[in-house]
């Protein structure tokens, strides 16, 4: 098990990851875990700096994982309703539907843009994919906190 993220050490990475001519995906996933640690809260999160560098990363390494993240991030920026368009038309379903990550991802994207049965169906998804009992219960929780 992982070390919990050291704020200040990733933190003060960033200047020198910022500097740097040309970054290369290194550089920007410690970007953009170094903007996740400056913020206490997810609405202190500069999610359009997140966002942008995920579109970046996503230029150098075009994975389905790294358009997931984007659209989530875009999702935190500006509305669930633009996250949901980055899932839709990218064709990610087709690439990640095995994924339990994409599936709960789209579904509280959906919670959040008021689409309950569709929300309903993707934690449901989720839920068939993953067996980590840690992430079934947090599941399970959305779709009662729903009525579901």
């Amino acid at each position: 098990m992982g070390r919990p993220r050291d704020r200040r050490r990733i933190g003060a990475r960033r200047p020198r990851a910022e500097r740097m001519r040309s970054a290369g995906p290194y550089q920007l996933q410690a970007a953009i875990a170094a903007l996740h640690c400056q913020a206490q809260r997810s609405e202190e999160t500069d999610w359009p700096q997140i966002a942008a560098l995920y579109r970046e990363l996503y230029r150098l390494q075009p994975t389905a994982v790294v358009a997931l993240n984007h659209a989530v991030a875009v999702a935190m920026a500006v509305s669930p309703e633009a996250g949901l368009r980055g899932l839709d038309e990218s064709g990610l379903g087709e690439a990640l539907d095995e994924y339990h990550l994409y599936h709960a991802a789209r579904a509280d994207l959906l919670r959040r843009s008021g689409r309950k049965v569709e929300a309903a169906e993707a934690y449901a998804q989720a839920l068939g994919l993953t067996s980590n009992a840690v992430e079934r219960q947090y599941l399970r929780r959305r779709m009662k906190e729903m009525g579901v």
